[in-house]
């Protein structure tokens, strides 16, 4: 059973994944979520698990349906996914919607709360996509311009430049990373890499996650677009085996951007056995600076590969498990997750 004080909060999105709510008076058992009315918490039973719901017994939520994965896509979405997929270089007009008997509104919204770009900067972002593998593979510009459904070559430049970073003719100077969305058992996840290694992993929902995607594309002088590569294939593989309690070792290839210090920190994190915390004072006495647990800290909270280094293992002193990017929820749920060894 969870704390008691979480209890109070189980409306709160962060405990999305982490447990259910069984409600006594309508015999149903939801996710944290559910839009329907909260009932009063004496009316409620705390499970870790759909089964333990299940058990208990309850039926699932016909609102919320626990039993469904959290980030399911809708049929609009996917309708619109394999549209452009179909065609990646349209330009989407209200008629192609008409079409589809699909809302343009809704489209909108829907493809807001699911990728965090509305649909049409989505169709975009895929045209673009495309653009930049034909100007990549040798194509002119003016050519991938009107293969991505350009006419103007002013406006190709400015929406490329907008989603990419970079001018086209600009690109042979600058790096290409993609990032996917990966679905996870605790939410959602954004999943930064080239084609050789992984460089960025963090729950959508973090705080800040707009200006760590902008520094890294800075530092490493990079494009970032819509796309998926092998490392990024290789840790959602490796994430869906963590999350079923089949794997506590990721073997995707990682590229560290940070310090030197930062990487020695990292280094120490990666050696923390699964199931087990190592507080901030024991990373500092295991790199020979045992003043340094503030320096520590820092380092530690400047991770940006989620799961994979495993930050979540790193608590305070006296016992407390401290802060962590993804929520103290999910931090507790890994941890948990990793003492059972199971899924």
């Amino acid at each position: 059973m969870i704390a008691t004080e979480r209890k109070q909060e189980f409306y709160d999105t962060e405990y999305e994944g982490v447990f259910y709510v069984g409600v006594k008076t309508t015999g149903v058992f939801c996710r944290p979520t559910c839009p329907a009315r909260k009932p009063k918490m004496e009316n409620c039973e705390f499970f870790e698990t759909a089964q333990q719901a299940l058990l208990a017994p309850y039926r699932p939520c016909q609102r919320c349906r626990p039993l469904s994965h959290p980030n399911q896509v809708s049929d609009v979405v996917r309708v619109l996914v394999e549209a452009v997929e179909n065609h990646p270089e349209k330009r989407w007009k209200g008629r192609d919607f008409r079409e589809l008997s699909v809302d343009e509104s809704t489209a909108r919204r829907q493809f807001k709360k699911r990728f965090g770009m509305t649909f049409i900067e989505y169709a975009r972002a895929r045209r673009m996509g495309l653009a930049l593998k034909n100007i990549r593979s040798g194509q002119s510009v003016i050519d991938s311009q009107l293969s991505a459904g350009y006419e103007s070559s002013s406006g190709f430049r400015d929406a490329f430049s907008r989603i990419m970073g970079a001018a086209p003719t600009l690109l042979d100077d600058r790096k290409i990373l993609k990032a996917a969305w990966i679905d996870t058992r605790l939410g959602p996840m954004m999943a930064i890499g080239d084609e050789s290694a992984l460089y960025l992993l963090e729950f959508i929902d973090r705080r800040g996650l707009e200006r760590e995607v902008e520094r890294l594309r800075k530092r490493t002088r990079s494009a970032v677009i819509p796309g998926m590569t092998e490392p990024i294939r290789s840790v959602e593989r490796e994430l869906g085996l963590y999350f079923e309690g089949k794997l506590t070792t990721f073997e995707t290839p990682l590229f560290l951007l940070g310090s030197e210090f930062q990487k020695s920190v990292w280094a120490q994190l990666l050696k923390i056995p699964p199931g087990e915390t190592r507080s901030y004072l024991d990373i500092a006495r295991s790199l020979g600076r045992p003043t340094a647990s503030r320096a520590v800290a820092r380092a530690n909270g400047s991770n940006q590969l989620a799961i994979v280094i495993p930050c979540h293992r790193v608590i305070n002193s006296n016992g407390d498990l401290g802060g962590y990017a993804g929520g103290i929820a999910r931090k507790n749920w890994l941890l948990e997750h990793e003492r059972r060894g199971e899924g």
